[in-house]
């Protein structure tokens, strides 16, 4: 997996925050704080590129980092990538791969959805546990 870090434009009014990112345009989120802001930067990126992915879209190069006009903050917010793909040999629950086959068009794709969305979710665990 490649890690990417891209700019997010911070913008605030009142006690009301939100974020938008120059590199890709209808990304976006909010929250009442800035860090409640970014951590909603995290998640709207992380499945905004999950979706270009699936569509088969170039994912572009981060741009450089600079305040834009009206912004109050910029962070850098992390994008996992995926890699080459590797084919596996994996045990599974008879059942659970029924399920999985029942809802999916393709198990692996949903399997690899499936692994991101826990990856970041325990990697949000430890970070805030820290």
């Amino acid at each position: 997996m490649e890690r990417r870090y891209y700019p997010a434009q911070i913008e605030g009014v009142n006690d009301s925050y939100s974020v938008w990112f120059v590199d890709f345009p209808g990304c976006v989120s909010a929250g009442g704080t800035i860090a409640e802001t970014i951590e909603g930067a995290h998640e709207a990126l992380a499945l905004h590129v999950s979706g270009m992915i699936e569509d088969g879209e170039q994912i572009p190069v981060p741009s450089a980092p600079a305040l834009e006009d009206g912004s109050v903050a910029v962070a850098m917010v992390r994008a996992t990538l995926p890699g080459k793909a590797v084919r596996l040999n994996i045990t599974m629950d008879e059942g659970l791969v029924a399920a999985i086959d029942r809802i999916a068009n393709n198990r692996s794709s949903f399997l690899a959805e499936a692994a991101r969305a826990a990856l970041v979710s325990r990697s949000d665990r430890r970070e805030a546990s820290a």
